[in-house]
This record gives C-alpha cells, sequence and structure tokens, in this order.
C-alpha cells in the first residue's frame, strides 16, 4: 500500500488558517487537488495569493452551515476537479459555556458549528463519491476524517458544549464508517490534544505560564507542532489505511491517559 495522495482531490475545511491551513498545504505540495474552503475570505486569499486557473489548489469562501453553501462548495470542487476523493471535516469552534445558565446557547451553537456542518457536508460528499465510483471503478471510493479532540472524552465544566460537540462528532464517524463501508467510503477521526492549534495559541498568549501546565500533564512533555496532526491526516486520507474504518486516532502526547481533573482540553 501506498502512503500516497498524489492526483486525489481533497476538500478541507476550516482551511484559512490553523490545522486546516497546515493540512490543506500538506496535500497541495505532496500532489493532491485541494479545495480550501472557510468562511473567512480574507485569510484565505491571504493564504493562497493568486492561484492560477491551472494550479492544483482553489478556494471557496461561505457559510458552511447553510446547506446551500455547501452544496455550492460541492459543485465548485468538481468543476475544479472533476471529483472529489477526500474530505477533510477540519473546521470547527470553541465556546466556554455556563452550565447552568439556561440561556446559554453555546450548546446549539457548537453542535451546529462542530456536529451538523461536518454530517451534512459529509452526506453530500459520500454521495458523489457513491456516483463516481458507479461510474469509474476504483479501489476505493473515497474516505472523510473528521478533527476532534480530547474534549470529547476529557472535560472542564466550561468546555460542556465543546465536549458535547465532539463527542457527537465522534460518534458520527462511527455511525457514518458502518453505513458507508459497503460503499467501499472510510470515515475515520483524529482527536488531538496538546497540539498548537489556533485556539491554544489564542490562549497562551492571554496566559504564557499555561504552557508549562500542558506540559506537565503531558507524557510526551511537550506540545506538539500542527504537523503532528497534519501526518496522521495524511495517512488516513491514503491508501495505506485502506482497512482503517470508524476509528478514532489520538493525536495527544498520551495526555489524554491521565488526570483528566486537571487536563484543560484543547
Amino acid at each position: 500500500m501506498s502512503f500516497s495522495i498524489d492526483g486525489k482531490t481533497a476538500i478541507i475545511t476550516g482551511a484559512a488558517n490553523g490545522i486546516g491551513a497546515s493540512i490543506a498545504r500538506q496535500f497541495a505540495e505532496n500532489g493532491a487537488n485541494v479545495m480550501y474552503a472557510d468562511i473567512d475570505e480574507k485569510s484565505l486569499k491571504k493564504e493562497l495569493g493568486e492561484t492560477a486557473e491551472d494550479s492544483n489548489v482553489r478556494y471557496f469562501a461561505g457559510d458552511l452551515r447553510e446547506k446551500l453553501t455547501l452544496a455550492n462548495l460541492l459543485s465548485a470542487t468538481v468543476d475544479a476537479f472533476d471529483r472529489v476523493d477526500v474530505l477533510v471535516n477540519a473546521s470547527r469552534q470553541m465556546a466556554t459555556t455556563d452550565p447552568l445558565d439556561m440561556d446559554d446557547e453555546t450548546v446549539e451553537k457548537l453542535l451546529q458549528q462542530n456536529l451538523m456542518t461536518s454530517l451534512r457536508l459529509s452526506q453530500m460528499v459520500a454521495k458523489r463519491m457513491i456516483k463516481q465510483d458507479e461510474e469509474q471503478d476504483h479501489e476505493f471510493a473515497g474516505t472523510i476524517i473528521n478533527l476532534s479532540s480530547i474534549a470529547a472524552r476529557l472535560t472542564q465544566p466550561e468546555l460542556l458544549a465543546y465536549s458535547i460537540s465532539t463527542a457527537a462528532l465522534e460518534q458520527m464517524t462511527r455511525s457514518m464508517a458502518v453505513a458507508l463501508a459497503q460503499h467501499r467510503i472510510r470515515v475515520n477521526a483524529v482527536s488531538f490534544g496538546s497540539v498548537m492549534s489556533a485556539s491554544l495559541q489564542d490562549k497562551l498568549r492571554e496566559n504564557p505560564d499555561f504552557r508549562k501546565e500542558i506540559e506537565a500533564h503531558t507524557p510526551a512533555g511537550r506540545i506538539a507542532p500542527a504537523s503532528d496532526v497534519v501526518e496522521a491526516v495524511h495517512f488516513l486520507a491514503s491508501n495505506a489505511a485502506g482497512f482503517i474504518t470508524g476509528q478514532v486516532i489520538n493525536a495527544d502526547g498520551g495526555r489524554s491517559l491521565i488526570d483528566p481533573v486537571s487536563i484543560a482540553a484543547h
């Protein structure tokens, strides 16, 4: 089996910055056709600059919480590259929650952003993968990869909504894996913590001492660069992961294995 993703077409959401942008960049540099998708058009343009019509990268800006926007994203990808082989749902949002405030709407908000957007886009893309596989037989029809967090299993009260939404995303991963296996579509997730995400960068700017706390509760003793998540996603997108589906791979330096009470998940 090959770790190559050369020639595959991938949609990467949340690709304007942070880990999503790192994944998209890795895919493009390794020969994949990449559609960068995000609501932040300004950052997309900054990330990509001027893209030629014959290049292997494009971008799509829009609110992916809207079904019409999702449909337009898929259409733009097919128009540009004829097919889609990989979907990486890297768009996610974190917000704090007051667990006792009945007027707090962050649970609904993060379920929409972190679960429903990924689910609806996965459904649309899976239908396209099935259709194009019927037209031209391939060893694998496609693969879907969701980005989750160790907050799905380890949490603090103020991360209630984030924990619920990521836990739901992981269960969606398993359910969709079973539903799509007969169509030769694999569905997996990468759950990370102790990785230098955009949200963690913001928190470290607010509280530089927080780095020492994270490192103390991470068996690997460090905060990983985004590349550690990127490589896991790359592997799952390649044919080398051909018999892997319905799995949640932890990229957290062992952090989810110890002392859940004192861990501030990211």
